[in-house]
């Protein structure tokens, strides 16, 4: 069969199985129905931090602009030296950063020059300070002070030069390219626009902050760690609240995030046995897709689109809610977000402290706290209970410990897959 265009063909795909979908096929699917948000603006360089940029940067001209000293000595001419003994050369003057020499060198002569200032005409090398004596209006090189012609120098275009390319469409602005533009004497640049991402939670047992609990209730922790996380990606959010365990306030909700953002993201009603309503509002407003994912935790994930929007169903448990947003919802909207770096989160080889267990046929995301020995060695230690509801192990881990679906326990000093939480969001 050729590849699926739709949900609904994938669906009928022969190789199609919603009730064990393996995590790195259920991400290549997700994937292929992704494409960036195609609205762009142009903002300042001050507020494009985090943004994305829509088109290829080019470099007017060259960085540096000009033959310049990497360090504060001595602009003089190589052929001036003498390779076994000392050179003393005529003092004519300085160049500083920002106030160049402004005559010609000439032949034993020679011109104080500090970090970043222009080569003087006529030079050709800088003799680092350390290596020179200054007496009077002389300056006596020390011997073997420079080696080669054109040492301690740093040429035009050098870092870049002018048309070279600087960046291309999809790369995110951190600080380094916010400070690499501004060298350039860029101050606006073309980026997407935010996504906008709607998100609320489900369940009649929910409250949010500020209202008192009764018999069986509990606050809505979800729709805050959500919040979180999609801050940290830059997205534009839309906190819809709690709502109900009632058909038509789901599909009132529903569709009015639809209306309004890019993508749509619920915790809990998408696990077996939650109401039946949940998927039938879901398959008359859109297309949506109900997989059991051979992971723990974080089994259900439901993924379509209703309108224009793409939606993510994640479970209701709250650690299941952060795991499936780390290795699901994360990367895809990097995708929406037209970034270039949509590679899964990065894993490396760390060292078991201690021996975990887990049910072969699965994908385990199991919470670990991750540091570096005496030895420089990478080790990772579980913080205990991995139970799904048990946010605090959340907190007081630092990496998710990947344990792969062949095996059902690892020894201590085992390696393992580490997900360091830091630079995942």
């Amino acid at each position: 069969m050729t590849t699926p265009t739709t949900l609904r063909e994938l669906s009928c795909a022969d190789d199609y199985d919603p009730a064990s979908m393996p995590v790195d096929k259920a991400r290549a699917l997700i994937r292929q129905f992704l494409a960036p948000v195609e609205a762009i603006e142009r903002v300042h360089l001050r507020d494009a931090l985090g943004r994305v940029l829509a088109t290829d940067i080019v470099s007017p001209s060259d960085v540096p602009g000009h033959d310049n000293s990497a360090m504060d000595g001595w602009a003089v001419r190589f052929a001036d030296l003498a390779a076994d003994r000392d050179t003393t050369l005529a003092r004519i003057g300085e160049s500083f950063a920002g106030r160049p020499f402004t005559r010609t060198v000439g032949r034993g002569e020679a011109v104080r020059i500090f970090t970043g200032g222009v080569m003087p005409a006529g030079t050709d090398t800088v003799v680092m300070q350390e290596r020179a004596t200054e007496a009077g209006g002389d300056v006596r090189i020390h011997a073997g002070a420079v080696t080669r012609i054109g040492q301690n120098r740093r040429r035009a275009g050098e870092d870049l030069a002018r048309g070279a390319s600087v960046f291309t469409a999809g790369q995110r602005l951190d600080p380094a390219e916010l400070g690499m533009l501004a060298s350039l004497g860029i101050n606006e640049v073309a980026v997407y626009r935010r996504l906008r991402v709607a998100f609320f939670s489900t369940g009649d047992e929910l409250r949010s902050l500020g209202q008192a609990l009764g018999p069986g209730e509990i606050y809505d922790s979800n729709r805050y760690t959500l919040l979180g996380m999609l801050k940290r990606i830059d997205c534009d959010t839309i906190d819809m609240g709690v709502v109900r365990d009632d058909r038509d306030a789901l599909e009132r909700a529903l569709v009015t995030a639809a209306g309004c953002a890019d993508v749509i993201v619920t915790s809990g009603g998408v696990s077996v046995g939650e109401a039946d309503f949940v998927k039938e509002v879901l398959d008359r407003l859109g297309d949506v897709l109900f997989w059991k994912i051979a992971m723990k935790p974080g089994r259900p994930l439901a993924y379509g689109r209703i309108g224009n929007a793409h939606f993510f169903g994640l479970p209701g448990n709250p650690v299941a809610v952060m795991v499936t947003f780390y290795e699901f919802v994360r990367d895809a909207l990097h995708v929406l977000q037209g970034r270039r770096d949509t590679s899964a989160v990065p894993t490396f080889k760390a060292v078991l402290s201690a021996p975990v267990r887990k049910m072969r046929g699965r994908t385990e995301f199991q919470r670990g706290i991750l540091a570096r020995g005496d030895d420089g060695e990478w080790r990772v230690a579980p913080t205990g209970d991995q139970g799904s509801g048990i946010l605090s192990s959340m907190s007081r881990a630092n990496c998710f410990m990947v344990l792969p679906v062949d095996v059902d326990h690892l020894d201590a000093a085992a390696a393992v897959d580490v997900q360091p939480f830091e630079g995942i969001v």
